[in-house]
């Protein structure tokens, strides 16, 4: 498989498949537990339940392509924050 380092399934997982889905060999558990789960604008599909984000209807780190929008997303908030911090310094 090319780019192999984007997708891992774990078939063998007791949870193997943790959300519903049409086709389970798409179904990629690099990000079994995503990396933005603590960004507030994360532009996944969760909502908040009793005061906690409940991402279980969200396919983005489960998707094949989920791994790019989670790589640029991580980027994109680095970018911001690298640019909050050099605003500050030149003060």
């Amino acid at each position: 498989m090319n780019n192999n380092y984007r997708f891992f399934s774990n078939k063998q997982c007791e949870y193997f498949p943790c959300h519903k889905v049409e086709n389970e060999e798409d179904f990629n558990c690099l990000f079994c537990y995503c990396p933005l789960y603590f960004l507030e604008n994360c532009g996944g599909n969760n909502k908040v339940v009793y005061g906690v984000k409940d991402c279980s209807s969200c396919m983005i780190p489960h998707n094949p392509k989920g791994y790019d929008y989670i790589i640029k997303k991580i980027v994109e908030v680095n970018d911001v924050k690298r640019e909050a911090i050099f605003k500050e310094k030149k003060k």
